[in-house]
């Protein structure tokens, strides 16, 4: 199922200049909150009190940093393109330049985690992956993200 229901056009960043974790959290905040209506600092705490369970890079370059926020709408993603691979603390060890937020209601319930999944099953897909990476502009990695997933 593509993502484009989680993610809109405007909420691609192809090329986010950060140095560490904790800045690209606070860079992917501050996006969200123009786009979502809510503030910065909301944002950033739900992001950082997930990251304290646990890093949310799943291996391979990619995070999906996530957590649920009260008085939100509906289901929000935001995808980033790093400029360079940074530290995300991932358990395979390797550095993340693929990172996709995602935010959900706090009513969200099960919808949430299958919201996860999904976006976890298609940058888990090695083609997906590299035309994320080969991808020079927001267009471009907007399409990869609107594509259905390959059928196994």
């Amino acid at each position: 199922m593509p993502l484009n229901d989680l993610v809109a056009p405007q909420a691609v960043i192809p090329a986010l200049k950060v140095n560490n974790k904790k800045q690209a959290l606070q860079e992917l905040a501050e996006r969200a909150a123009e786009l979502t209506g809510r503030t910065e600092r909301e944002i950033l705490e739900v992001l950082m009190q997930r990251e304290r369970l646990g890093s949310t890079a799943i291996g391979n370059g990619i995070a999906i940093p996530h957590g649920k926020l009260p008085r939100l709408d509906k289901l929000f993603g935001l995808f980033a393109r790093l400029d360079r691979p940074i530290d995300f603390e991932a358990l395979d060890g390797q550095p993340v330049d693929l990172v996709f937020l995602l935010l959900a209601p706090e009513s969200a319930g099960a919808d949430h985690l299958k919201a996860l999944a999904r976006v976890a099953r298609m940058l888990r897909e090695p083609e997906i992956t590299r035309m994320l990476r080969d991808s020079q502009d927001r267009e471009a990695l907007y399409a990869v993200l609107a594509m259905p997933p390959p059928v196994c």
